[in-house]
């Protein structure tokens, strides 16, 4: 009798970026994958396509979201700060400003964690808080920020946060700090990054009208270690989705908030 052929197996990961509150797509978006890839920004601080949702207009009402939206969308962040310092200065008492928002992003966490799947690996986006995930991140889920880790034969590179913006989001870090956590990464098949490299098309947003800040540091990790894919998320609404970039294949995930859809890979 001849030997029974061996069944070819794939693996079939899924992949989310801003997330941004919507913890009942989450819940679902692993489905049918070996594992799930978040690449962070759970938190919804505000939602500019709904001004409505999010930590901001839950404190401060609509009407002020709509301002504050209006005020950055012209880029003028230095009258959106004042306005924001001056709806904080009206609401803290008994509580400053840093116990209500930790308050708020507890409770999003807590729902958001939840809903993760097993397995799930997951690294920081720029308005996440890091020094709380540990409390919230259950067995099943790796966290992972210039780190690697193998997934169906392949290695994935883990790298978190965005730089320093005028947005002046939760974790921002310098480039210097960013690129010696790219380094550390070295060469791996898929690099898994919350920003894009720094390349035009990439990093400007179509809706927002600006440029987003990508890395440098990035976009030559690209070009020097070749990996196959390179994965972010961050601009919501890119110019380009993806393009190659030498032996890349660079992929902007989508905006996991609005669409409720994974991005899918398999091999």
């Amino acid at each position: 009798m001849a030997p029974t052929p061996a069944r070819n197996t794939s693996t079939r990961v899924h992949v989310v970026s801003d997330v941004h509150g919507n913890a009942r797509d989450l819940a679902r978006a692993g489905e049918g994958a070996d594992a799930l890839i978040c690449l962070g920004d759970l938190v919804l601080f505000l939602d500019y396509a709904d001004h409505s949702r999010g930590i901001f207009p839950d404190l401060f009402g609509v009407a002020n979201a709509d301002r504050i939206v209006e005020l950055r969308t012209a880029r003028r962040f230095a009258e959106a700060r004042e306005f924001g310092a001056r709806l904080w200065a009206d609401v803290t008492g008994a509580r400053s400003k840093a116990q209500l928002i930790e308050g708020a992003v507890r409770k999003q966490y807590a729902e958001l964690f939840a809903a993760f799947p097993t397995p799930t690996y997951a690294t920081y986006g720029n308005v996440d808080v890091p020094p709380l995930w540990p409390e919230y991140a259950r067995p099943g889920t790796t966290v992972l920020d210039g780190e690697r880790v193998e997934i169906g034969g392949r290695v994935f590179g883990f790298v978190g946060g965005g730089l320093y913006s005028p947005m002046r989001t939760p974790y921002e870090i310098s480039d210097e700090e960013y690129a010696a956590k790219i380094e550390a990464v070295g060469e791996v098949d898929v690099l898994c990054t919350h920003i894009p490299p720094q390349v035009p098309d990439l990093v400007y947003d179509t809706v927002a009208r600006r440029f987003e800040r990508g890395s440098t540091a990035l976009l030559e990790a690209i070009r020097r270690t070749r990996p196959r894919y390179a994965l972010f998320g961050h601009v919501h609404q890119p110019l380009a989705r993806r393009m190659r970039i030498g032996a890349t294949e660079c992929v902007n995930v989508g905006h996991f908030a609005s669409t409720g859809r994974p991005w899918v890979l398999e091999w």
